[in-house]
C-alpha cells in the first residue's frame, strides 16, 4: 500500500495548459476515481502519475518518494488500459508472467504469483487458452492480473470496462470491488461512468477543465455539490436548475422565489440580500406527483416520457429552467403532451450563485 500526493501539478502542451495546478493526496489503501467530462485530463493526469506524461511543473510523490522525474519503470505503479493489450500468441499464464520473466524473480517465484493472481481473479481453469478464446470480460481480468503479478504500490486503471457490454461492465464492477478489498491496494481510476464512479469510490475527484472542481465521497458530492459543475455532472439524469431571487428577509430566514411564482424559505443562508438573483436545483429524483405543504408546486409541460417500469421518466420544460427532468417511482401513467403538476422537496433544493459557487448547503 502506498499514499499519493500531488503538488501544483501542471502539464501544458506547446502553449495550451491542459491540467492546471492540481493539488490531491491519496491515502493508502483508498480506492480514488477520477471523473469528468471528456477533455477534462483526466487521463492526462493518471499518464502522468504513471510516468508516461512528463510533468510541466509541480511534484508527484509516491510512497513519501518524490517521482516526478522518475521513469515509468521505476515508479512501482502497474496501469490498467482501456484495450486489454494482451499478446495473442501467448496464453493466459503466460501473458501473465511475461512482465516478470525478464526481472530476476527465480522461475519458481515467477510461477507461484501466477498462480496467486489467477486464484484471485478466478483464471486458474484459463491459463492454457489463449486470448481469443476469452470472453471480454476474462480478458480484462487477465489485464488485471499482469498488474497484480508486479506486486505494484499503486494500481492506475483508465476506463478499463469502457469496451465491455453493459451486463459485463457490471459484473466487472463487482469483481474490482471485491479485488480492492481483499488487496487492499492504493488504486486510482478513471471513467467517464459515474455509475462506476460512484460504486467503486471510497472518493471521487471531479475534474473540470483540468482543475479540480470537488474532492469527497460520493455521497458528499451528491448531497453537498460545491458548485453547479459538480452538482449538474453527479446524478442521472442531471439536476434542474431553475431561476430564483431573494423576495425577503425574516430573522434567520431567507425567502426565496422561482419563476412561476413558487415560494419558499430557507435558514442558515448568510450574505444574500433581496433582489439577489441564484439557480435553485431541484434534482430529478426529489420531485413528487403528490401535493405536500413542504413542496413546492411545479407544471411541467410534457415532451417526452421513459416508462422503465420500475420507474418513469419524464421530460418537458418548466417556468424558469428551460429543459427539465423528473424520476418518479414505479409506473406513472403521463399525458405526452400536456401539462402535469409536480411538487418539489423543499428541503432538498441546492442553491448556487451567479458565479456557480453553492450557497447555503443542505445539512
Amino acid at each position: 500500500m502506498t499514499a499519493l500526493t500531488l503538488a501544483g501539478v501542471r502539464k501544458s502542451y506547446g502553449g495550451a495548459e491542459t491540467i492546471r495546478g492540481i493539488d490531491l493526496t491519496v491515502a493508502p489503501g483508498e480506492f480514488v476515481v477520477l471523473v469528468g467530462s471528456s477533455g477534462c485530463g483526466k487521463s492526462t493526469l493518471l499518464r502522468m502519475i504513471a510516468g508516461l506524461e512528463e510533468v510541466s511543473a509541480g511534484t508527484i510523490t509516491i510512497g513519501g518518494r518524490d517521482v516526478t522525474r522518475a521513469a515509468a519503470a521505476d515508479r512501482g505503479v502497474a496501469m490498467v488500459f482501456q484495450s486489454y493489450a494482451l499478446y495473442p500468441h501467448m496464453t493466459v499464464r503466460e501473458n501473465l508472467s511475461f512482465g516478470l520473466r525478464n526481472t530476476r524473480v527465480a522461475k519458481a517465484g515467477v510461477a507461484a504469483k501466477v498462480a496467486e493472481a489467477a486464484g484471485v481473479l478466478e483464471l486458474d481453469a484459463l491459463l492454457d487458452r489463449l486470448p481469443h478464446q476469452l470472453s471480454g470480460g476474462q480478458r480484462q481480468r487477465v489485464a488485471i492480473g499482469r498488474a497484480i503479478v508486479r506486486d505494484p504500490t499503486l494500481f492506475l486503471f483508465d476506463e478499463p470496462l469502457s469496451n465491455l457490454d453493459t451486463d459485463l461492465r457490471v459484473r466487472m464492477r463487482h469483481e474490482l470491488a471485491r479485488l480492492h478489498r481483499r488487496l487492499g491496494a492504493t488504486m486510482i481510476y478513471v471513467t467517464h461512468d459515474q455509475v462506476e464512479a460512484m460504486t467503486l469510490a471510497d472518493r471521487l475527484v471531479v475534474m473540470d477543465g483540468g482543475r479540480v472542481a470537488q474532492v469527497g465521497t460520493p455521497i458528499e458530492l451528491y448531497e453537498r455539490p460545491a458548485n453547479v459543475f459538480t452538482a449538474g455532472f453527479i446524478g442521472s439524469p442531471r439536476i434542474n436548475l431553475l431561476d430564483a431571487t431573494v423576495v425577503e428577509r425574516r430573522g434567520e430566514e431567507t425567502v426565496f422565489e422561482i419563476a412561476g411564482g413558487a415560494r419558499f424559505g430557507r435558514r442558515g443562508v448568510s450574505g444574500l440580500a433581496v433582489g439577489d438573483r441564484l439557480s435553485a436545483g431541484l434534482r430529478p429524483e426529489h420531485v413528487r406527483i403528490e401535493p405536500s405543504r413542504d413542496r413546492l408546486p411545479l407544471v411541467l409541460d410534457v415532451e417526452a416520457v421513459e416508462a422503465l417500469g420500475h420507474s418513469t421518466f419524464i421530460y418537458g420544460r418548466a417556468a424558469g429552467a428551460g429543459e427539465f427532468r423528473a424520476k418518479l417511482d414505479g409506473h406513472r401513467p403521463v399525458p405526452v403532451p400536456g401539462l402535469l403538476p409536480l411538487y418539489a422537496d423543499v428541503d432538498r433544493i441546492l442553491l448556487f450563485d451567479t458565479a456557480g459557487e453553492a450557497v447555503g448547503h443542505v445539512s
